[in-house]
């Protein structure tokens, strides 16, 4: 199967009102943002893919990326945010977002999306088609979670559109209590009995059936593999929780001689350190006389320069926000893969890659906030 290079919508930030706030869980709530008809095209977006929110908390800029949890429509884009210990986005959301809040809000960006592809708002034809090639599809999730945000718009899209499709759910929580869209799930379950299945893993609660308790292990994969997925039969796959877990399945499935063509993956976080994830350039001071890199870089149809220490080791985002505040980027994590760029002349090397795809990197693609120049001269292409 040839992959293609995924077009990318240019990374810009709207003003867009909160129409509601909607509890989920004790720490999760839902956030419905008003999209006004004159943007409608740039949110049309593709079951799976995020938007960046950006908002002044405390005197601070804060960056924070969350999966669209809604099959697409007109006028709304709705994101799911659960609240992370320490966490000051999300614990501000929990606690103090209300509707009537003015957020800046980016159009949607990401490829954590099936190889069916909606390319326009409300177009269900483009579903029905692509699944219909295929035999009877069967999809299967593995989501632990707020990894559930991006599985919940994909579930119901495809579901929905295309009746031959099955959909298989492992959802691993704490307890019940945790459970993020459990009333919507339940949904699913009772339109389409035959078409959805759902298994829940909790691993502070005892259940039943063993299997279905604690934590999702390397034992426990395999026997939930074995016995009830039904693997063999899986045309696609779609992984989203913390890096652990992701990296668990993605080792499992290699094992058993998927296709990683078929296996989608997304991570909420990498569980390592990454530095400060709000940098908006951080002071760096260039030595006229000292060893610097001439870093070169095209946006908006623009170009811009800027010197960068090679003792500094700076990222090519940092040295870019330097001089140009609109470099788009939201969790530099290395995660979400805003910062994506293309190189055009002389050589970088990329520390973390959780976003971009093989045929990407081999097509000369980085992610900005985790790459650094290796040669006096480096020239990247953020329209590329």
């Amino acid at each position: 199967m040839t992959t293609t290079i995924p077009n990318k919508k240019k990374a810009t930030f709207n003003s867009l009102v909160v129409s509601e706030v909607r509890k989920l869980t004790e720490d999760s709530v839902e956030v419905s943002f008003a999209v006004p008809a004159q943007l409608q095209a740039d949110y049309d977006y593709i079951p799976g893919q995020y938007v960046a929110l950006r908002a002044d908390i405390d005197g601070q800029e804060i960056r924070r990326s969350y999966s669209i949890c809604d099959v697409p429509r007109d006028g709304v884009i709705r994101v799911a945010i659960k609240r992370d210990r320490g966490g000051v986005f999300s614990t501000w959301a929990n606690e103090s977002l209300q509707p009537g809040f003015k957020m800046d809000v980016m159009n949607p960006q990401g490829a954590f999306t099936s190889k069916t592809h909606v390319t326009g708002l409300n177009n269900p034809e483009a579903v029905r088609e692509e699944l219909e090639k295929l035999d009877h599809p069967h999809l299967v999730a593995i989501a632990a979670g707020s990894g559930i945000t991006p599985i919940m718009a994909i579930a119901q899209t495809v579901l929905s559109e295309s009746p031959d499709t099955t959909f298989e759910l492992i959802f691993a929580n704490k307890g019940g209590g945790d459970v993020m869209f459990a009333e919507e799930i339940g949904d699913l379950k009772d339109k389409y009995p035959n078409r959805f299945a759902v298994h829940h893993v909790l691993s502070r609660e005892q259940r039943v059936n063993p299997l279905f308790s604690g934590r999702i292990d390397a034992e426990k994969l395999q026997t939930l593999l074995d016995n009830v997925v039904r693997t063999e039969s899986v045309d696609e796959w779609f992984l989203c929780g913390p890096f652990e877990l992701v990296q668990l399945v993605r080792d499992e499935l290699s094992g058993r001689s998927i296709d990683e063509k078929n296996v989608r993956y997304e991570l909420f976080t990498t569980g390592k350190p990454t530095g400060d994830q709000n940098q908006t350039g951080r002071l760096v001071e260039v030595d006229p006389e000292g060893d610097n890199v001439e870093i070169n870089f095209q946006l908006d149809g623009l170009s811009g320069s800027v010197s960068s220490p090679v003792s500094a080791n700076e990222s090519l985002l940092n040295a870019a926000l330097r001089v140009r505040s609109d470099v788009p980027f939201a969790c530099a994590g290395g995660v979400c893969g805003t910062c994506r760029a293309k190189v055009v002349e002389g050589e970088v090397e990329m520390d973390e890659n959780y976003a971009l795809e093989a045929d990407e990197v081999a097509a000369g693609y980085i992610l900005t906030c985790q790459s650094h120049a290796k040669t006096p001269n480096v020239t990247i292409d953020f329209d590329a």
